[in-house]
């Protein structure tokens, strides 16, 4: 029981530093940043709608709200899908690329200092083992 509170604790006060110090530095909300972070890193900058919504476990729906947001503020844009055409690709522009890119090192840092750096390599290892098995078996559900 113990275990079950304190995890709890620790992941909304864990979210609610780690977006507040996101939004101070760069102006992005974690949503924002998990868009960003995941075309800054697929090929050509570049991902299915669909696909997108999927690795964020999001609906296509929530997620091409959030989009339609982003691309007034000029973070991404969209595109026709060439072998689908009800589909849609998300493009990150050179606008989101340099704001992510200016993002990172503050998020990076935010993370290591409000949860890596307390932490023992002992400790680090027994969270990546044990968050590995958790995913693992809820992706399989």
């Amino acid at each position: 029981m113990q275990a079950w509170i304190g995890y709890r604790r620790m992941r909304l006060l864990l979210d609610l530093q780690l977006n507040r110090d996101l939004m101070n530095d760069s102006g992005l909300s974690e949503p924002d940043y998990d868009v960003l972070s995941n075309l800054s890193e697929a090929a050509g900058h570049r991902m299915r709608l669909g696909d997108l919504a999927k690795h964020m476990r999001w609906s296509t729906s929530r997620l091409s709200h959030h989009i339609t947001r982003m691309q007034r503020r000029g973070l991404v844009d969209r595109e026709e899908c060439a072998d689908d055409g009800r589909g849609s690709m998300l493009v990150l522009t050179a606008a989101g690329l340099r704001t992510i890119e200016r993002a990172a090192p503050g998020h990076v840092e935010s993370v290591r200092r409000n949860m890596i750096d307390l932490l023992s390599r002992d400790e680090l290892e027994a969270l990546a083992a044990l968050s590995h098995r958790i995913v693992a078996r809820l992706e399989a559900q």
